[in-house]
This record gives C-alpha cells, sequence and structure tokens, in this order.
C-alpha cells in the first residue's frame, strides 16, 4: 500500500511539473514570427501563383519595432492568406536572391537598399516593388492602414 501510495504521489508531482514547466509556452498562444525563405524566388513564385505579391519584411534582432509590425500586423496577414516571409538585415543566412541567385540575408537587403529596420516591401512580377515600401514605424496609430492599402495595391497590380 505505501509503496503505490508513493508511486501515485510521484505520478502527481511529475504531472504538475510538466505542466508547470510547459505553462510557459502554452501562454504564448499560436507562433509570432515569421518564416525565413531560402528562396526568394521560389517565394516570389508562390505569391504569384496565388495572384498575390510577396511582401517581405526585413528586420533587425532585438528591434522592437520590427516586434510590433511582425507580430501585430504581418503575422496576421500571413494567417489571412498573404504571402509574407522575414529576412535579417544583418546576418549571413544563406538566401537565394529574387532571380535565384546564390546569395545572403544581409547581402539581398544592402542590394534592396533597405536601410530602416523595419521595412517591408512588396513585389510582383520580375521582382519589381509593386507598391512603396513602407519604412520604419512612423506612427503606429495608422501602421495597420498604411500597410493594408499597400497590400491591397501591390495585390490589385499582381492580378490585374
Amino acid at each position: 500500500m505505501m509503496q503505490s501510495r508513493r508511486a501515485w504521489l510521484g505520478a502527481c508531482a511529475a504531472g504538475a511539473l510538466a505542466a508547470w514547466v510547459a505553462r510557459p509556452a502554452l501562454a504564448q498562444g499560436p507562433a509570432r514570427s515569421l518564416p525565413r525563405p531560402v528562396s526568394l524566388a521560389v517565394e516570389l513564385e508562390r505569391a504569384l501563383a496565388a495572384r498575390k505579391a510577396l511582401v517581405v519584411m526585413v528586420s533587425l534582432e532585438g528591434c522592437t519595432w520590427c516586434k510590433l509590425a511582425r507580430e501585430s500586423y504581418l503575422v496576421p496577414l500571413r494567417a489571412e492568406g498573404q504571402r509574407v516571409v522575414q529576412i535579417e538585415m544583418a546576418g549571413p543566412i544563406p538566401l537565394s536572391d529574387l532571380r535565384g541567385r546564390p546569395s545572403t540575408h544581409e547581402q539581398v537587403v544592402r542590394a534592396l537598399d533597405v536601410r530602416v529596420a523595419p521595412t517591408v516591401l512588396f513585389i510582383g512580377r520580375g521582382g519589381v516593388e509593386v507598391a512603396p515600401r513602407l519604412s520604419g514605424v512612423a506612427s503606429p496609430d495608422f501602421y495597420g492602414a498604411y500597410l493594408q492599402d499597400r497590400v491591397d495595391a501591390a495585390n490589385r497590380t499582381v492580378a490585374g
């Protein structure tokens, strides 16, 4: 009897510990990140196949405004079916550019002449920007509206 009681108490303690350890992960809710592509050319093909522009967020590690733009606006936009990816401003991470040539995140950011994080680009056929880029977060109150206007314009251009 004593042995089974100890086993039962041990099982309860293990279950409570497992629940406590898992609690922070559960409290975070759904994923709040964007995929980092291996190839922008492939991502653009996928977006165009869906008759949408490719939305590319240029981010910088530790950037508070990047986190706000990503978690509050771009992750939900992706969940609605828009093709959205993230590249790192200062990263030697391998990446094929919009033409499929081997490069890195950092080199692509330089080639696109992005100087501010976050910057959101709207890419259409031929790797051309089809709406004005959204650089920085000048007005957090209107960021969502500015973003949606550009996404709508970019998607109209691609679909039309």
